[in-house]
Formats: C-alpha cells, structure tokens, sequence
C-alpha cells in the first residue's frame, strides 16, 4: 500500500463523513417542524417510542442527533424520562437502515437490475438530477431534494473512493494480523467504541467497517465485537450534550448508555457461549457490507426487544445513578435549551411554542389588571406584576435564542417563523407592560376613590370588550399561524381607536358641561393611552405574521394599502364598529364621588 492508498483514503473518508452530514442536514430541513409533531404524539406506551424514535432516526440518518434532541426535549420538560426512553430504543433501530443503503456496494451480479441497484451505477445520476435541481430550481423544497441526492452521492463516491484505497491492504499480512487481534471480545469492542466516540456517529463508524471488509481480511469473529462497540461509541455524543442539564436530561443519556452496554454483554455472551457449544462455522469467514448490515440490525433488534419490556427497569437504574436530591428540590427546567439549535427545525418550533406561552401569559396579566379596574384586589395586583416578570424573562430567554437560531441553516417555513417571533416577542412583552401601567391607574382609582359616572363606565365596558376580542383574535391566530384570522385584527384595531376618541369626545362635554372633573379626567386618559397602545401592539403582531409570510416587511405600506384598496377591509371596519357601539346619551353623565 503506498503513501497515495493513504491519500485516496483519507480523501476518500472526508467524502464519506461530508456527504453524510449534507444529506442528514439537508433530510433534517426537509422534515422542518414534522420531527417535532412526531415526537409531541408521544404517549406513556413504551411501544409507541419506538416506533416513532425509528421514524426520526430513519429521517435524519442519526441517532446520535435524535438522543439530543431527547435530552434537550427532558431538559426543556416537553418529554418524561420514561417517555424518552422508547425513543432512545427506537433511535439504535433507526439508525441501521444507513448501513443497510451503504450495504448496496456489495451486490454481485451481471441481471441489469443487479448493476442499477449498485451504488456505483445509480448515484452519478442521482448527483446529476440533484445539481439540476439544486442549481436550476427556484423552489426552496426541490433545492433541498437536490442537496439530499447531492449529498447521498458524495457519500457513495467517499466509499467508493475508501474502497478501492484499501484494496491493497488485502495482501497486507499486518493488516490481516490486526483484524485477528480484533477477534478478541474487549478489544474489538473496545476499538470500535473508540472510533465511533472519535467521529460520533455509529453510521459512519459502521459504514467505514464496511468499506473495509472489501479488503476480505474482516471475519465475523472480529466484525461482530467491533460492531459492539460502535453501538456503545454512540452514546459519546448524548453523554457530552448532557452536560449542564438537569438530572432528568442526563438520566436519559445514562439510559442510552446502559441500554447499549447491557445490550452488548447480554448478546455477547449468549453468542460466545453458543459458540462454544455448537462452534459456528461461519466464525472465521470473510464478512462483507450486507453481513455487516445483518449484524448492527441484529444486535439492535435483538436488544429492543429484551429490554423494551423491562424499560421501567432501566428507569430506575439511571435514578439510582443520578439519584434526587435529598432536600427534595423540584427539578427545574429551562424554556429553552440550546442543545436543540442543532436541529433547528425542532429548535424553531419549540421557540414558537415557547413565544405562544408568552403570549398567553401577556392575555392573562391584562385581563387581570383590566378586571382591576372595577374590583381592587391586592393579591391579584401583586400576580400581575409577578407575571410581568415573567414575561420579560420570556423576552430575554426568546430575544437570545431566536438570534442563535436565525444564524442556522433552516428550510423557508422556518425561517419566516424564526423572523416572526423575532417582530412580536417585543409587543408581547409590552402588553405586559401596559398591564402593569394599568394595575397603577387601578390602584390609583382604588386609594382615591374614583368611581367614574354610569356612561363613562358604560363606554368603558364597550371598549374593553372590544379591546378584549382584539387580544383574543390576536393571539389565537399567532398560535395557530392563522394568516386569515390576523387579518381580522387591524379593522377591530381601528374601531378601538374610534372607541377611544369618542370616548375622550364625551369626556370633554361632560367637562363642559361640570358634570366631570380634571383630576377624574387625568384617570381617564390614562386608561385610555394604555388599551390605545394595547391594540397597536396587536396590529403590530397580526401585521407581522402577514408580511413575514409574504417575505416583505413595511407596516406603513401595508397598512396604507390595506386600508386604501381592500374593501373587505371596510366592510370589517363596519361590522366590528356596529357590534360595538355606545349608548347615545352618555355624553353629559354625573360623576359619582362614592368608592367602587
């Protein structure tokens, strides 16, 4: 073998390793935010983990990408630990079907289907459809397809390439003598864990194992210890990603380590000593890439379904591993964890859940201090200020994470979720705010006694109940990216700025006319600024979510011509304002001096 083998070699594994990362990325942004509907159907039925923990896996091509998503999912409290621990399972299967495509290289046969099936002949035409789309295709999906076929074929080419560099390793007597060493239970498990723990990831661990059983000098008897051992290797890189988090997060990477460690002694043992007794033939024969298949599935299954029963049992270990706390402090659980910026379809998604908590925090801490305003409570005024907090922290935790995020590589629906949160997390925490300027004029009107007239009350209410639909309307369409309910938010937004002008018009003759005071009037206003500004930080979200999905943002252009050219727009404008109006004498009311 000479120093150009090494070179071909060498090259040949950057190929391997960069096409296998450009499809996992590019098979990730594809599933966009379906890997987290997937794992969000997860239930208490171990079975049905699985089954989805090999669906990801199957997508991503990377378990050791799906067990830190399951640690990130527990640190965030989305997932239980025994919820999680069927997905790990489910990941090990997932992750043989890599092999299983790599195993394509070793068909042999003249059949013209045989040729077409192999690697060699199909992935030049896969590349070739794949720059097509990636260079000429406008739509950001068929792009993705094309880095997907383009990424495959870098792939095949970078095991081709290793393939034929260590052809000539087959007539080296050293290399054949390392392999024999390999045979060896702790030393092949023990090498190919730590191979796989180098490049962290047992798919490409095992697709070089299978580039080089093409040499011939790989047998059964040291393939199988060292497919062991890549099964332990991959937990390197859930162990790592736990560090930092909470006791249930690295439970469930201490889960997948002892899964895959008690997996490896149990088949280990049970096939060395059937060895013994029946002496398997096949032992000392050649192996190539579909044995090798056979083997990881093997394994994987194998373990599953010996310990998939006892799942609570392995529960428990980790508990007594990483035992609680003897002070029995609750665990507490971060909003967001940024280990799963790594997958930023599931980080985008989580981000807008996390953002749609936020706003529904913000709706309650309004309606509270708005309820203030009629009924003084001290302990509900202390809630609205103690979830006021809680929603600037919201905005700091979400500012902070968006930015990370914005700058990863994600599909286009993402990205224009990533570029909404970041244009409403602003207003949200400013109704917040506003809330908390409310519960002021509250507390103002409880310690001076200031009961406004029966008509003052009376519009009021009207536009509460405006302003309270508004919010509403608001923040449901957000939740549910309902382009056409936020449409509905500026005509309503509108009617409440009319509200409030014909309220201060009223106020202003009740002035003249003595029946009202400056100092009630100084109240008034107040309230007044706040809902005003309440429903422009609405319009802000409702407009937001339009123009980001339309890849363009100026709110003056849209709104002027929203409210130039659309008549349905008016036609809104006036159905709102009549379900909303006021009673027509209220424009002289006494003011009542008596406390609410």
């Amino acid at each position: 073998m000479s120093i150009f083998n090494i070179f071909s070699l060498a090259g040949g594994l950057a190929l391997f390793l960069f096409g296998m990362e450009v499809m996992g990325k590019a098979l990730e942004k594809q599933a966009g935010g379906k890997l987290q509907t997937i794992l969000s159907k997860l239930t208490d039925n171990p079975l049905k983990g699985f089954g989805l923990g090999l669906i990801v896996t199957a997508v991503i091509q990377s378990s050791s990408a799906t067990t830190v998503m399951v640690v990130g999912f527990v640190n965030s409290g989305i997932m239980q630990l025994h919820q999680a621990i069927g997905v790990i399972m489910g990941s090990n299967v997932g992750t043989t079907v890599t092999s299983w495509i790599l195993s394509l290289s070793g068909l042999e046969g003249d059949s013209f289907w045989i040729q077409l099936l192999k690697p060699s002949s199909f992935s030049p035409i896969l590349a070739f459809i794949g720059i097509i789309l990636f260079m000429f295709c406008k739509s950001e999906k068929k792009k993705g397809v094309g880095t997907i076929l383009l990424g495959f074929a870098v792939l095949m080419t970078g095991m081709s390439a290793m393939s034929a560099a260590v052809a000539p390793l087959e007539y080296e007597e050293w290399f054949t003598s390392l392999f024999v060493r390999f045979s060896h239970p702790l030393l092949g498990v023990l090498a190919g864990a730590i191979l796989t723990g180098v490049i962290q990831s047992s798919s490409a661990s095992v697709g070089i194992l299978q580039a080089l059983s093409s040499t011939g000098a790989i047998t059964f008897g040291s393939a199988i210890p060292l497919i062991m051992g890549q099964n332990i290797g991959t937990c390197v890189t859930a162990l790592i990603s736990s560090v930092g988090t909470n006791k249930n997060a690295r439970r469930a990477a201490i889960v997948h380590l002892y899964f895959n460690i008690i997996g490896v002694i149990v088949f280990l043992a049970a096939f060395y000593s059937l060895n013994a007794l029946v002496d398997f033939s096949f032992v000392n024969d050649t192996i190539n890439a579909f044995g090798i298949a056979i083997v990881h599935t093997t394994f994987n299954l194998a373990a599953t379904a010996l310990l998939l029963p006892f799942s609570n049992v392995l529960e428990k270990l980790a508990i007594l591993t990483i035992p609680d706390d003897k002070t029995g402090t609750p665990e507490r659980f971060q909003l967001l964890d940024e280990r799963l910026l790594a997958t930023p379809a599931v980080a985008a998604d989580r981000a807008k859940v996390t953002t749609g908590d936020m706003a529904e925090i913000a709706r309650t801490c309004l309606l509270q201090a708005m309820s203030l305003t009629h009924r003084w409570d001290d302990a509900l005024a202390q809630k609205v200020h103690e979830q006021e907090e809680s929603i600037d922290h919201y905005e700091d935790a979400l500012g902070t994470y968006l930015v990370q995020l914005s700058s990863r590589e994600m599909n286009q629906n993402d990205s224009r979720s990533v570029n909404t949160l970041l244009h409403t997390i602003g207003d949200f925490e400013r109704i917040g705010d506003h809330a908390v300027n409310i519960t002021h004029t509250a507390q103002e009107m409880h310690e001076k006694n200031v009961c406004f007239s029966v008509h003052a009350q009376e519009e009021l209410e009207v536009l509460e109940g405006a302003l309270q639909d508004l919010v509403n309307r608001t923040i449901d369409s957000f939740e549910k990216g309902d382009l056409y309910r936020a449409g509905k938010v500026e005509p309503l937004e509108q009617v409440i700025d009319g509200l409030v002008r014909e309220i201060k018009t009223r106020h202003i003759a009740r002035l003249q006319a003595g029946s009202c005071t400056i100092e009630y009037g100084f109240v008034l206003d107040d309230l007044l600024t706040n809902y005003e500004r309440v429903a422009d930080h609405c319009s802000n979200i409702a407009v937001a979510m339009i123009e980001v999905a339309q890849d363009s943002f100026d709110t003056h252009a849209y709104l002027s011509k929203l409210k130039e050219e659309n008549q349905g727009f008016s036609r809104r404008y006036e159905k709102y304002r009549a379900r909303y109006p006021f009673p027509e004498d209220g424009r002289t009311g006494s003011v009542e001096d008596t406390p609410q």
